[in-house]
């Protein structure tokens, strides 16, 4: 065998070692996204993060008295139509919320609990007590011994009384939108990927704003497309041309101010502002600048 023969063999061998060895190849399409743009076309990418609050003007569509989004996503998860909520935009499977604990985030004022009935007890007008899973007030001046769930002349009555309350379909006036900003080198123009949409509604206990879960827009979207009758957007201006949530969300008819852009640190606008001494107003000003820097951004990569 000759000294060429054997080199030849040599970097035959080696180069079949290095392939068995050799990293997966990346992924190139995204599978939280709609209509994924492969990364290979992908001259520039940023996640942003919005704020769409529902009582505002432009998003009223969205918001309509019996028409509501919330009411449409709320809905979906009770019925099983959407399977899984998040706690959070990551849509990780460590971050899944279960339909219980999204069910309890729905609950604004956790309800009262009443002592158990006892058969031994005397108990008088107004008194109320807890029998099988309900609530029983007494409508007559005394009682013993009568069980409230047989009571044969109404001496009980279900009543209402320290149920829990949850959050109503046009209380939840705040979704959290996070979506990529992609730049398609071949179409040469700017995508928006909306990837998660978050519900937020006022705690009156806490003064705050609460998540009460994240949801995949890949999901969020099929069950506009799959309830037309209700998932409608509302048009002011010429009822003839109401659309579809999900036309509405593509065609960008909702009003959402950018409030994080994301970052090694993970801050929020107003957090960068707030960590470095400076007043609020500024990160007020910072957010409509930095959808402008998106849009000049745009401008400046059409040159590709």
């Amino acid at each position: 065998m000759t000294s060429t023969l054997k080199r030849v063999l040599f970097v035959a061998a080696l180069s079949s070692s290095m392939l068995a060895y050799a990293q997966p190849e990346e992924v190139q399409y995204n599978p939280n996204s709609l209509n994924p743009i492969p990364r290979y076309e992908q001259l520039y990418k940023l996640r942003v993060w919005r704020i769409m609050e529902l009582d505002e003007k432009q998003n009223k569509g969205f918001f309509a008295r019996n028409g509501e989004i919330t009411q449409l996503m709320m809905d979906a998860v009770k019925s099983g139509e959407i399977a899984v909520v998040y706690k959070s935009d990551s849509l990780s499977e460590k971050s899944v919320l279960t339909k219980d604990e999204f069910l309890a985030n729905l609950v604004s004022q956790q309800g009262q609990t009443f002592p158990a009935w006892d058969p031994t007890m005397t108990y008088y007008q107004a008194d109320v007590v807890s029998f099988n899973g309900k609530n029983y007030e007494l409508q007559i001046n005394t009682n013993q011994g009568t069980n409230p769930a047989q009571s044969p002349a109404g001496e009980w009555l279900v009543t209402t009384q320290g149920q829990g309350l949850t959050f109503l379909a046009r209380e939840i006036k705040v979704l959290n939108i996070a979506e990529d900003v992609i730049f398609d080198r071949r179409r040469s123009r700017l995508y928006y990927d909306i990837q998660a949409i978050e519900m937020q509604a006022y705690d009156q206990n806490t003064s705050t704003f609460k998540s009460l879960g994240w949801f995949k827009y890949k999901d969020v979207e099929k069950v506009f497309r799959n309830n037309p009758a209700k998932a409608v957007w509302f048009n002011r201006q010429n009822t003839a041309e109401n659309k579809n949530f999900a036309d509405a969300f593509l065609l960008r008819l909702f009003k959402g101010t950018i409030y994080k852009i994301e970052n090694p640190d993970d801050d929020a606008i107003a957090d960068v502002y707030r960590n470095n001494g400076r007043p609020y107003y500024e990160s007020v000003w910072a957010r409509e600048w930095a959808e402008m820097m998106l849009m000049e951004k745009e401008h400046n990569l059409w040159e590709f």
